[in-house]
Order: C-alpha cells, then structure tokens, then sequence
C-alpha cells in the first residue's frame, strides 16, 4: 500500500462534513491563498516549525544541531532555516515543543489504525473520514487508496478540494467519495490568479464535471476581504452554483454554498515557519457583513448553510 505524506490527523471534528469525523490533512497545494489558514500544509515536504513563544532557552537544540541551523547567545533565539537539514535532531531534544515537524509519511494502514479508533462515534453521529490538506489531490495516489480502505471498511468519505487537479485524479474518487467540498474563492480568472497563484480555468471546468456526474457537492467559500467579499462577488458565485444546479441530472441531490469568513488565527503558524502573513492587515468580516452576504447568495435561489454566528472558523 503507498504512503503520504500527512501533518494532522484531527479527531473529533465537527465542521467538515456530517457528524463526527476524523479529518486527515495532506501535505502540499498547489495554490498560493495570500490568506491560507493552513500554511504548513503548503509544500509537499517535511518541514521543522519554530515557536519562539515555547523557547524556554536551554540550549538543547544548539548541542544537537551539527549544521549550526540553532543559536542561542547575544542576539537571542535564532534558527537559521537555510542551514537546517531538517534531520530532527533538534526537535527531538526540545522538549518544550518550541520546534516540531510538520509532517510526517504514513502509510494507508498506519491512517487507518488511527482513523478506526472512532468508528463508534462515526456510527452513532452519521460521521465519518474527511481528507483535506493543502490539496489530497496534489498525492492522487496515497489519496486514493486510502479513500478505497475507507469504504472498504464502511466509512463515509469526504474530502475538500480545490479541482486543481487532472480529471483523471478526480474521475477516479467517484466511487469512492460520500461528499466533495469544493473550493471556490472567484469566478474572475486574473482576481482569482492575482489571489491564489493560479487561474481558475482548470478548477471551473473540473467542477462542471464533477457536478455533471450528480456526486453531492458542497461549495465553500472563503469570504475574505480585498478577494471576494462584496455582495456583487458572492452573488455571481451563486449564480454559477445555481447554474450547476439546473444541468445535474434527474435526482442528483441539491447543491449548497457554505460561506466562511476570513481569520487571523493562522498568524503564529506563519511565524513558526518563517513565512510572512500577507493577511495580516485584513479585517475579519464580522457577522453582519456575513449575514447580507448570506442573503445576498440566497437571494439568487441557492441553499446557503450555517448562519453566521456559526461561521468562525475556516481553514480555506
């Protein structure tokens, strides 16, 4: 069986997807989200990820490292990324947590055993697996074969993508795929370029597809300001949703729009891996701003879930 790579393994999750799931996130994307709440899980490699608030300066790392990447001395705590081998040496000497991987391979069985302790809950909650990342389709194999070992032991599957992908990858979940949330932050292909790094033609062709096959989809938008957050915006959103809607085939279940606000909560992971948070300066909508949106999008005729005071959170 292949194996992935994974930086989380979250259980008890209750907001990607139905019930209680277990939600496995993948490592790599291939979009460059300027507000990504997930940054660790942009670069398809192990990472070491340094939290200067946790140092508590024993110098334990110093002794361990042998390529001169940790310093402690007149300049305060340093970690030197560009000389790090990211052989583990020193997270595994820091026992204060203040350096840790981010991400590590498992195989599909090594998921599994993990996935599998929570098949009561999935059971009685009508949950079960989601993956999500970064973007599972950015390791097409690995996500397959563990979306196959969850059927093949009963569990309902979900999985959040961006559709940056080939339709071969995406053509061969079907079998295996209970729910697809898809992403969609702009219909605009330079705004959405300008924003995330990449066109959106590839994305809005492979989700005509994948709605033509009537599979439940829903679609999440991350509401965030500068990118997509006026009523214009959000509308011809729906608007393209409720397209869809009207070309699925006879009894293919409803179509729905989940809107999600922008957050700052992501700012320490930034900081751990050394990255600049270019959304630092954007103000998080606040609940009524989410609420005309809201409306805004259900004025078009499509279904849009959650209300805004449930709405705080979002790794979009």
């Amino acid at each position: 069986m292949p194996s992935g790579l994974v930086f989380n393994l979250q259980r008890f999750s209750i907001h990607d997807g139905p019930g209680i799931r277990t939600t496995v996130f993948l490592k790599g994307c291939p979009l460059r989200c300027f507000w990504c709440h997930n940054p660790e899980g942009l670069h398809p490699r192990i990472e070491v990820q340094f939290t200067p608030s946790r140092c508590i300066g024993c110098g334990a790392c110093v002794l361990a490292c042998q390529h001169g990447a940790q310093e402690l001395g007149p300049n305060g705590r340093l970690y030197h990324r560009d000389r790090c081998a990211t052989c583990g040496a020193c997270v595994a000497e820091c026992f204060a947590e203040a350096l840790q991987f981010s991400g590590r391979a498992m195989t599909v069985e090594q998921v599994m055993a993990e996935v599998l302790r929570d098949r009561a809950f999935y059971e009685s909650s009508g949950g079960g697996v989601t993956l999500s990342g970064g973007e599972p389709l950015l390791q097409p194999v690995f996500t397959l074969a563990l979306l196959q070992a969850c059927r093949a032991a009963g569990l309902h599957t979900a999985i959040e993508t961006t559709t940056q992908t080939r339709w071969e990858n995406l053509h061969a979940l079907l079998p295996f795929v209970d729910l697809f949330m898809v992403d969609i932050k702009h219909l605009d292909s330079a705004r959405h370029q300008a924003a995330t790094g990449v066109p959106n033609r590839r994305i809005l062709a492979n989700i005509r597809r994948l709605s033509a096959t009537g599979q439940p989809i829903l679609f999440r938008v991350p509401v965030v300001p500068t990118v997509n957050a006026t009523v214009p915006e959000i509308q011809a959103i729906a608007e393209f949703v409720r397209e869809l809607s009207a070309a699925r085939p006879a009894g293919a279940p409803a179509l729905a729009l989940e809107l999600l606000p922008f957050h700052r909560l992501a700012a320490d992971k930034y900081t751990s891996l050394g990255l600049d948070d270019r959304a630092a300066h954007l103000t998080p909508p606040d609940k009524a701003a989410m609420a005309e949106l809201i409306q805004a999008a259900r004025a078009v005729g499509v279904p849009v879930t959650g209300a805004p005071a449930e709405l705080a959170r979002c790794r979009l």
